[in-house]
């Protein structure tokens, strides 16, 4: 095994000066920091709003330690919010903008979230829950028009003073909080440290996408989310560079216009992002322009090599598949510059360690089908209130990721399915990926998403859900021509026995395909009692 990297920090070190003050010291103040929409913010600008928010919390009582939620979409009052409760001590607690009431409900009141910063249009999810059944929530402060009984965001920061000293935090002192969404059940927080944001940044912004204050990031995947804090919030302040926000929705149209008009160099999506944005083609003949970006970033779920070949065709720029999770806050495993493999996750990065194992714990060889276990110093502490489940999946310096996996003889990782979305079928595992990747291939799939679908004898055969291209017609020859398709390219027992067109596939917020809710509904039609 080569030496592990590791990044030496001061054991008092408070992440938000890392961040946010150093850049007033190494003269970048005038620089841009963010760029939202016609708003641009100055190193100098954010340093000071930071103080104002930092200091606003403190006047409402916020003590060290004592959590903060940011419901809050991707503008730049996220970020001085975010260091701002950092820079005194408390622990921020970015959720996820597209929820329900009952699933804030139990975020806020699982996190004892006493301030809660929230984007006017999503305060009705707030509202709907009632003050009487959060517990702890004692102020809602509203970035926008403050309805009676809430705080105004821009007034508190406008009353609160540009002098902040950070709080003597340690390196290990918690930081802030992320909920796993996790395949199924309720979410659970993912407690990171001081140290984390820094271990990432230069493991893989900086080793991996080679990042320089002239980089102009732009993340599709918002920034409540671990991959999208990253390539949103924290990648650019590492280096002083700066970041495009878009608070809207990821619409092709959308997308393509914030390209287009602010020039990120590194643009980061999710497969089923990109696989929309190649289906929308501009009215009247010629082509988006992406000629600005340099690299493009995906995670969240599998690159289906096909989606890698014609966004690299059409638009002149490669894709850099990797894996991360909210546990490791990014990325672990990631493809290089120039030494992507398509389809693959990619190779270790330094600062990680892998092992691939079996049901007992072994190692496997090469080309061996197990468990994936990563060691790095970006993973969360635990998970709050979850002592179980904290030690089911975290071992010592490992943590499971819940994903199987094997490894090529050249080091590069390839991905197979999650633990609980893996099919058993004749005695052999079938990855969901795969069947999916079979069916993508076809001219007219849009989207797929296969599961295990356990017949009258308990056997489990595999089932593919597909959704057709807007310009395809759902007719029973094209649906055997797809079945064809699958059969020509994969051993007998991986083709589905049951093909279904549906018009969307059930998915998390970020974008990941929830093959549990098809298991569900597929079990509730074979469940169904004879008359």
């Amino acid at each position: 095994m080569g030496q592990m990297k590791s990044i030496q920090l001061p054991t008092v070190f408070n992440v938000a000066t890392y961040f946010v003050d150093r850049h007033i010291t190494e003269g970048r103040a005038e620089r841009i920091a963010y760029e939202c929409g016609d708003e641009r913010v100055t190193f100098r600008q954010l340093f000071e709003r930071v103080n104002r928010a930092g200091n606003a919390l403190r006047n409402l009582g916020v003590r060290q330690e004592e959590r903060v939620g940011l419901l809050l979409l991707d503008t730049p009052e996220f970020p001085y919010c975010f260091f701002g409760a950092i820079k005194i001590g408390a622990v921020p607690i970015p959720i996820n903008t597209l929820l329900k009431p009952s699933e804030y409900e139990y975020i806020l009141n699982d996190s004892r979230v006493r301030v809660l910063f929230v984007s006017e249009s999503l305060l009705p999810q707030i509202q709907a829950i009632g003050q009487e059944k959060l517990r702890y929530l004692k102020t809602i402060v509203v970035f926008g028009n403050a309805p009676a009984g809430t705080e105004s965001l821009q007034q508190l920061l406008d009353e609160s003073s540009l002098q902040l000293e950070p709080e003597h935090t340690s390196k290990d002192d918690a930081a802030f909080w992320l909920y796993s969404s996790g395949s199924t059940g309720f979410p659970k927080g993912c407690v990171h440290l001081h140290h984390d944001m820094v271990v990432c940044a230069e493991f893989y912004a900086k080793d991996i996408l080679q990042i320089t204050e002239n980089d102009r990031f732009f993340s599709v995947a918002k920034m409540f989310f671990a991959y999208g804090l990253g390539n949103g919030l924290y990648f650019s302040l590492s280096v002083g560079a700066t970041s495009i926000l878009w608070p809207g929705s990821p619409s092709p149209p959308n997308i393509f216009s914030v390209i287009e008009k602010h020039k990120p160099t590194l643009f980061f999506s999710v497969p089923s992002n990109y696989s929309t944005l190649l289906s929308y083609k501009r009215e009247g003949g010629s082509d988006f322009d992406l000629s600005s970006v340099r690299y493009a970033v995906s995670a969240g779920e599998p690159l289906a090599a096909t989606l890698y070949h014609r966004f690299r065709e059409r638009f002149k720029v490669e894709i850099l598949d990797a894996i991360g999770s909210t546990e490791a806050l990014h990325m672990f495993i990631a493809n290089r510059p120039g030494a992507v493999r398509p389809g693959s996750s990619g190779q270790i990065m330094p600062g990680y360690e892998a092992r691939i194992v079996d049901e007992n714990g072994n190692d496997l060889p090469d080309g061996e089908v197990g468990s994936l276990l990563i060691k790095g110093d970006s993973v969360c502490a635990y998970y709050w209130n979850q002592h179980e489940k904290t030690k089911e999946t975290i071992e010592g310096h490992w943590i499971r990721t819940g994903d199987k996996y094997y490894r090529d003889p050249d080091g590069y990782y390839w991905y197979v399915g999650r633990n609980d979305d893996m099919m058993k079928v004749k005695g052999m595992w079938v990855s969901p990926i795969e069947i999916e990747s079979v069916l993508m291939e076809h001219p007219m799939v849009q989207e797929a998403a296969a599961i295990g679908n356990a017949d009258g004898n308990n056997l489990v055969k595999p089932a593919a859900y597909v959704v057709l291209k807007k310009d395809a017609s759902n007719t029973p020859q094209l649906i055997e021509e797809i079945r064809q398709h699958v059969v020509d390219r994969l051993a007998a027992y991986k083709c589905p026995q049951v093909l279904e067109v549906v018009a969307e596939l059930p998915k998390t917020a970020t974008g990941k395909i929830q093959r549990y809710k098809l298991r569900q509904s597929a079990s509730d039609a074979t469940n169904i009692p004879a008359k």
